[in-house]
């Protein structure tokens, strides 16, 4: 089993910036990709982005040049800094993780977080 743990939300005034973590704990062989998900009131979870374990990262056209991705594969945590924030970045945001358990058995999981709130002001 593997438990993911998010933080760093809050309440920001459009322009600010925060950063999100998320670590992986339990017994795993891999994660790829690990990335964020959003999710606004009354509107389906959307993807942020996601980056693998060789650093290739993916982002929604309406965050690039706002936000970055980053991993410390060491330490099984995935990183966001949001820049630049808008109110219409206010949501729920989840870590989520692919979790390869053995590799002998090529089956994946996916894994989420118990999710952040995160609030922009105009």
């Amino acid at each position: 089993q593997v438990q993911l743990v998010d933080s760093g939300g809050g309440l920001v005034q459009a322009g600010g910036s925060l950063r999100l973590s998320c670590a992986a704990s339990g017994r795993f062989f891999s994660i790829n990709p690990m990335g964020w998900y959003r999710q606004a009131p009354g509107k389906q979870r959307e993807l942020v982005a996601t980056i693998t374990s060789g650093g290739s990262t993916n982002y929604d056209d309406s965050v690039k040049g706002r936000f970055t991705i980053s991993r410390d594969n060491a330490k099984n945590t995935v990183y966001l800094q949001m820049n630049s924030l808008k109110p219409e970045d206010t949501a729920v945001y989840y870590c989520y993780a692919r979790v390869l358990a053995t590799p002998i058995a090529p089956r994946t999981t996916d894994y989420w977080g118990q999710g952040t709130q995160v609030t922009v002001s105009s």
